[in-house]
């Protein structure tokens, strides 16, 4: 489809004709040559007297009228509309926070194929098809073991993001478990997001041994900040100074900023602990659709010049008038008489 930009320019059509109607003629004061042999005059220098724009052939006329439409086509921006292109914005930012220290690497996991498998390779298996079902957000990631660090800001790139979560590995971020210092981390990668959903999911096999910001007080910061924190217990549950799973303190967490706990002791029932927080945050997206298209006023522009170029041209070829065309054809036959 094709529209104009301006459409208002075409107001302008009549102009020329408006101008030659009621403007007035257009007089000079200077001096003159008065020839009283006007017409043997013209026959000598093979032209004729006219009548200004009375005397324009019609096909002059029809020309630059033509030129001037052209030109107001041009003016008006005529565009060509091409299929418009919708576009998912996520309206929420996540991010995925992952217990690294060395206790993941305990091979006391039964696999899908009843084999033992370590917890860290349970956990990414669950996390993984997780964020294949999280298409309309922006995930990001982070790790925790004796500190915490950024893996990945939130993104839409969620291909890379599961590279990144496949090459993690089982006490590569050490010993320990900074679960304070990880929403800690967390809060400053959000910090310039303007989602209007903030979410963080964390995730541990442990309890709280190593923090610079104590939990709780992560937490209740976070909650200040309107980060909802999901929990997430993977393994036998304990106590906050024994080995296991400190359900208390994550049970805590989730409640002061308005999220929920979940306990998952084996990888099955994690898979589900993520199918429900799936449920739990449904897509959260805003359609935006975007118009393109395609501007063509360089095509009438380009006619108007090449037809005025061309009229310029067929003006500066001389044309006779019938006068003195019949006085050259009245010397010639006397030269060869």
């Amino acid at each position: 489809m094709i529209l104009f930009d301006a459409p208002w320019v075409w107001l302008l059509l009549p102009l020329p004709w408006l101008g030659y109607r009621w403007l007035p003629v257009y007089r000079e004061q200077r001096r003159a040559l008065r020839v009283p042999f006007t017409v043997a005059f013209s026959g000598r220098i093979d032209s004729a007297p006219g009548k200004g724009l009375e005397s324009l052939p019609a096909t002059t006329l029809l020309v630059r009228w033509l030129i001037w439409i052209l030109l107001l086509a041009a003016a008006a921006r005529p565009v060509s509309l091409e299929p418009p292109l919708s576009t998912l914005e996520p309206r929420r930012d996540l991010v995925l926070a992952i217990d690294l220290s060395e206790s993941m690497a305990e091979r006391d996991v039964i696999g899908p194929d009843h084999t033992r498998i370590d917890r860290l390779s349970a956990v990414k298996a669950a996390i993984t098809t997780f964020i294949h079902q999280r298409a309309s957000d922006r995930i990001g990631m982070v790790g925790f073991g004796d500190g915490a660090f950024p893996l990945a800001p939130p993104s839409s790139d969620h291909g890379t993001l599961i590279q990144m979560l496949d090459a993690l590995a089982s006490g590569m971020a050490g010993a320990n478990t900074a679960m304070g210092d990880a929403i800690g981390v967390t809060l400053n990668l959000l910090d310039e997001s303007q989602a209007p959903e903030q979410l963080l999911i964390l995730l541990t096999d442990g309890n709280d041994n190593r923090s610079l910001l104590p939990p709780l007080q992560a937490a209740a910061i976070a909650a200040e900040r309107g980060l909802v924190i999901h929990t997430i217990g993977f393994g036998q549950p304990g106590d906050s100074v024994g080995d296991g799973v400190d359900t208390e303190t994550l049970a805590r967490i989730a409640n002061a900023t308005g999220g929920q706990h979940f306990l998952a002791t084996d990888p099955q029932a994690l898979a589900q602990v993520y199918r429900t927080i799936d449920g739990l945050t449904p897509e959260n997206a805003e359609v935006i659709t975007a118009q393109p298209h395609r501007e063509l006023f360089w095509i009438p522009a380009l006619i108007a010049v090449g037809l005025s170029v061309l009229q310029a041209l067929a003006g500066a070829v001389p044309v006779r008038s019938d006068h003195g065309r019949q006085q050259h054809d009245d010397k010639s036959r006397a030269g060869h008489a």
